[in-house]
């Protein structure tokens, strides 16, 4: 073992003063000054080297600790600088170090910090909690805190509520469910705020236009159904009682090989003696009525064409002026003429999304496309440009028809829901929702107010434009109906095609079927009635298309 080990070294403890420093100071000064005078007095001048020697050794003698050799060694130092004068209040308080602190302030700050925490636990027992885990779970998370702790049970989870709520306040749950009332209010009010630019100056020509056209025929509409109203009921019950057996008489009177694919659509003239087709095959021919020949074949398309209209008010002789419409799958949309197989116009924009239906304004002004691009526009063949680009489905547009006064058009969409428009503002002023599929048939009654809707889900379902609202379901197919036509000289009946391959009929007022029409081998895809009631034209997937007609 070494001498080291036998060695203890003990940590000098660490003195603190407490009181007045400059009271303390002043002490020691005095007694460093009285003892520096008894020295002097004690010890002869003439004493030498040995009396100062015994002198030094009873000091060493007399040192038993650090303090007394400490205090010694300033007596000596104060004894060399008896004549500086005393320290001033300012100097030793600039000589304050890290040893000494103020009790009273530490204290007080203690004595706050208590009150407060007492203070805290007082008004975190008076809060009243719900004892439901689940509420108080919902509470803290709208609060933003943790709805659990690790090893925390309802009991604790309560109590840290409460301590929450005593240091935010017993409304701080209250002031966020407000808040994000306020923030969710906020949010449906910008999502639901109609946003206005400025329109071309195109379309405000446009809607003035239709504005001073729809407002004549709708006045005298008005008046027609008030000299209806005046028919009397015996003279109604007979018209319509012939006009059923006239129905119940249709037979075919004319079937067609239309082309070598399927027959999409078909449209009459205005004077129901033309009829247009188109096919999948992407011609669209144009036969006469009742014989149904071949008239005029188009050429122009690149892949099948869905939707074919006549513009009303051109005559067949007319030539170089639009007198129909295509549209294709590939999303171009030709104008063609008369005794003229290449296309007067094309029309761009709709590509690469399908085009599958169009139509032309009852004064023939406009032209209307439905695009699988989730929307539908308004065309303006007079001053040749784009006058409306509507959005508003969540799924492509399939169809869309005219009211009869030219101001508002409905159309159906793959989203199962249906709109009104007015054509005059651009506003949707009716959403038809109820089918429970895609609505792949729409069509306005010529009394001005009744809506058609043909779906996937086999119903056909009759709109009220006045109460906004379902007035009758016709269960009307075992498929999805195809196409759906009112009656365009009075209204007096419905025709729709399906799926089913059948074409059924009808009646307006009580929707009671009274005929329905077999002979095609496959999928009916359109139908269309001509304006003078004569005819009906069927076309489907078998490549055919049906001319109908009463029995003479």
């Amino acid at each position: 073992m070494s001498d080291d080990d036998d060695i203890q070294y003990i940590k000098r403890q660490r003195t603190l003063h407490y009181g007045s420093l400059e009271e303390s100071e002043r002490k020691r000064q005095n007694a460093a000054a009285s003892g520096a005078a008894t020295t002097t007095t004690g010890t002869p001048a003439s004493s030498g080297a040995g009396t100062t020697t015994t002198g030094t050794g009873g000091q060493l003698e007399d040192i038993d600790s650090d303090e007394d050799y400490e205090e010694s060694t300033k007596k000596t130092s104060n004894s060399k600088q008896a004549a500086a004068p005393p320290p001033t209040a300012a100097t030793l308080a600039n000589k304050i170090d890290d040893d000494y602190f103020d009790l009273e302030m530490e204290m007080e700050r203690d004595k706050v910090a208590l009150l407060e925490e007492f203070e805290r636990k007082k008004r975190a027992r008076q809060i009243n909690v719900s004892t439901d885990d689940t509420e108080i779970k919902s509470n803290l998370r709208q609060l933003n805190e943790p709805i659990c702790y690790f090893g925390e049970g309802p009991a604790e989870r309560r109590r840290r509520l409460k301590e929450l709520l005593a240091g935010l306040g017993e409304n701080a749950i209250n002031k966020k469910q407000y808040e994000e009332e306020e923030r969710k209010q906020q949010q449906r009010d910008q999502d639901q705020a109609t946003w206005y630019h400025e329109g071309p100056d195109t379309l405000r020509i446009a809607r003035l236009w239709l504005a001073d056209y729809s407002l004549p025929r709708a006045k005298d509409r008005l008046v027609r159904a008030r000299e209806a109203l005046e028919v009397p009921s015996a003279t109604r019950a007979g018209r319509m009682v012939e006009m059923q057996k006239k129905l119940q008489s249709l037979a075919p009177l004319c079937s067609q090989v239309g082309d070598t694919r399927p027959v999409s659509s078909a449209a009459f003239s205005e004077d129901s003696s033309l009829l247009l087709t188109s096919s999948w095959s992407g011609l669209c021919k144009l036969w006469s009525v009742p014989d149904c020949e071949l008239k005029q074949t188009l050429r122009g398309h690149a892949s099948y064409v869905g939707g074919v209209a006549l513009r009303p008010g051109v005559k067949a002789d007319e030539e170089n002026v639009v007198a129909m419409a295509s549209g294709g799958h590939d999303g171009a949309v030709k104008l063609w003429g008369f005794n003229n197989e290449e296309s007067i116009a094309d029309i761009t924009g709709h590509m690469p999304h399908r085009v599958s239906k169009v139509a032309f304004h009852p004064s023939g002004r406009f032209l209307a496309t439905a695009c699988y691009d989730s929307s539908w526009r308004l065309w303006d063949l007079e001053q040749k440009t784009e006058v409306l680009h509507q959005e508003g489905h969540a799924k492509p547009v399939h169809c869309l028809s005219y009211h009869s006064d030219g101001s508002v058009l409905v159309t159906g969409g793959l989203d199962a829901f249906g709109r009104v428009w007015d054509l005059r503002t651009g506003r949707c002023i009716m959403f038809l929702e109820g089918h429970l599929g895609a609505v792949f048939g729409v069509d306005f009654s010529p009394n001005g107010f009744h809506i058609a809707t043909g779906s996937q889900d086999n119903t056909c379902k009759i709109w009220d434009l006045r109460r906004r609202q379902p007035v009758y379901t016709i269960p009307a197919h075992t498929n999805l109906i195809s196409d759906v036509k009112y009656q365009q000289e009075c209204g007096s009946f419905l025709v729709t095609c399906s799926y089913d391959s059948t074409t059924k009929i009808w009646s307006n007022k009580t929707w009671q079927p009274l005929k329905t029409l077999q002979g095609h081998d496959n999928k009916v895809i359109s139908v269309d009635i001509a304006p003078n009631s004569q005819y009906i034209a069927t076309t489907s997937f078998d490549r055919t298309f049906k001319l109908w007609s009463p029995d003479s």
